[in-house]
């Protein structure tokens, strides 16, 4: 067993953990922070992104023992004071779900997205959220979501690539 101190959402917590357990195990199992979901357990779907120390990360493709005296956010640690982050807003006003499983790791991927570059186009949203997989929305509310959390026009055309029909999907 190996001891950790990591700050998760505003809490800090000491553990002792197995070297080998995954964080995405460590935040559901151990604190019972279940909106980080296991999609894969394999990095693919990006369905368990959380922030970590600043940045986007997979939480099943690292151990929690790497994160010792981290600061982890989860997508429930995004609110304050009752108020829903600006994305989980926009992600619900413009549909940007329908199971919901993939939700917490695009929020999250998005989140460091908007960070970087607080007004991004629907390309570099794409591009952003290209590790992040979604088997339900086809995306396109997701980028308007997106675009609408960075204070950008996301009406019913935001989103379509110049010279698209209004109402295809484009995959992102």
């Amino acid at each position: 067993m190996t001891r950790i101190s990591v700050k998760v959402d505003g809490t800090t917590y000491e553990d002792e953990v197995e070297p080998r357990l995954l964080l995405v195990h460590y935040l559901r199992d151990r604190l019972g922070l279940t909106g980080t979901p296991i999609g894969c357990d394999t990095s693919n779907c990006g369905a368990c992104t959380v922030d970590l120390d600043g940045d986007s990360v997979k939480s099943c493709s690292v151990l929690a023992v790497q994160a010792d005296g981290s600061e982890v956010t989860t997508v429930q640690g995004l609110a304050q004071d009752g108020e829903w982050h600006p994305l989980q807003k926009a992600f619900h006003e413009r549909h940007a779900l329908q199971c919901g499983y993939c939700t917490p790791g695009m929020i999250m991927a998005a989140r460091d997205l908007l960070r970087e570059n607080p007004h991004p186009g629907p390309d570099a949203i794409r591009h952003a959220l290209e590790g992040n997989l979604c088997r339900c929305t086809g995306y396109q509310n997701i980028v308007r979501a997106v675009l609408a959390a960075s204070g950008q026009d996301a009406g019913p055309e935001a989103g379509q690539e110049a010279g698209q029909e209004a109402g295809r999907e484009v995959p992102a």
